[in-house]
């Protein structure tokens, strides 16, 4: 596992130096997950409920026990590697069993929003050929409906809810070994599909973008030079599951570095609980879409407790000055703006330690 709390984050000297060696054969959960779970241990999610009170933390160890459950599921089911399957969950931790069971197996997990219709659903599973849907019990109706009209769709897994019909998630799990040897499944090279994201659709149907193992610990330039993520950090990136920005925020950079990540699976947004929570969860690191610091904006932020706040981040769309300026006045921290696409890592942004670009 490549130690990044080690490496220099000047952006200046990394720009000469930095160099990111991927290796021919590489799979983030057995690479980077795994040996974090044996070697440094420690809470990885802060699940919230909708009160914002923890409901759950869970560890690294948690996660790598309950992915080695969740791939020798989808091996006696008789999902092969290279298979894809459709994944619509929430900001829950069952998501990343989910996602990290899906590597070790080497299914290609297709994560969608939970925004998704039936009829978006069954584009993606006849787009990719999918052969297992694997939702949260919301989900389940949408899927009912279009069953029929996915020829390769073959099984279906649920997530918190016995259905006829439908594979249980937690009975799954329960009835395998945490154990799993990386060599059976694979091997696994860096270049081999790992993910697919769909892209938004804002100008023709959505398209598939397929990301390989490699692209996760590409994020390692994400970590360092725009999020300035460390071990010590308390994480939290508003964002949907299904979009590639969770996999900035949620998933690669954090665990990369072995930060802690907050969930919160709010239904709607309250821009007063999300504040309230920051101080409450001592947030350290945030990052959040250009709207939602809009919304802060309008409010009073002398009368939250902010000062955990280290760095902030903002994607998704230009952020005015004025905003980042009353952000700063009350935290301290100047909102970083950061670029990339469904396609890439973070290409341009904000860095720590250079003058920021207001608005840019």
């Amino acid at each position: 596992m490549i130690d990044l709390n080690s490496l220099d984050r000047d952006y200046t000297n990394a720009t000469r130096d930095f160099q990111l060696e991927i290796p021919e054969y590489f799979n983030f959960a057995f690479d980077v997950l795994d040996v974090r779970a044996a070697t440094a241990d420690k809470t990885a999610l802060i699940a919230l409920d909708a009160n914002g009170d923890v409901a759950r933390t869970v560890r690294y160890s948690d996660i790598s026990d309950a992915s080695g459950r969740f791939a020798n599921a989808l091996r006696r089911l008789g999902m092969q590697k290279g298979d894809a399957a459709c994944v619509v969950l929430g900001r829950c931790p069952e998501w990343y069993s989910v996602l990290f069971g899906c590597m070790k197996a080497g299914i290609i997990s297709m994560p969608g929003t939970n925004l998704l219709t039936a009829r978006d659903i069954a584009y993606r599973i006849n787009q990719a050929g999918a052969r297992m849907a694997i939702v949260a019990a919301e989900h389940l109706e949408k899927v009912e409906k279009i069953r029929a009209e996915c020829p390769s769709l073959e099984h279906l897994v649920v997530i918190g809810k016995e259905q006829p019909g439908w594979i249980s998630f937690q009975s799954a799990c329960d009835a395998e070994s945490p154990v799993i040897d990386a060599a059976v499944v694979g091997p696994f090279r860096s270049d081999d599909t790992m993910m697919v994201y769909f892209t938004s659709g804002t100008t023709a149907l959505p398209k598939m973008v397929p990301r390989d193992f490699g692209y996760g610990l590409a994020h390692a330039a994400t970590a360092l030079f725009w999020m300035d993520l460390k071990e010590c950090d308390v994480h939290w990136t508003l964002t949907d599951t299904g979009w590639a920005k969770a996999a900035w925020g949620m998933l690669f950079p954090p665990m990369l570095v072995g930060a802690s990540i907050v969930l919160f699976d709010s239904k709607g947004f309250d821009a007063d609980k999300h504040l309230d929570l920051i101080g409450r969860q001592e947030v350290t690191t945030f990052c959040a879409p250009p709207t939602i610091y809009r919304l802060f904006a309008q409010l009073d932020l002398a009368q939250y407790d902010l000062v955990s706040l280290r760095r902030c981040l903002g994607a998704g769309e230009p952020l005015n000055p004025e905003v980042i300026r009353y952000w700063q006045k009350h935290t301290g921290c100047v909102i970083a703006d950061g670029y990339g696409q469904t396609e890439t890592i973070n290409i341009v942004g904000n860095f720590p330690g250079l003058p920021p670009k207001f608005g840019s």
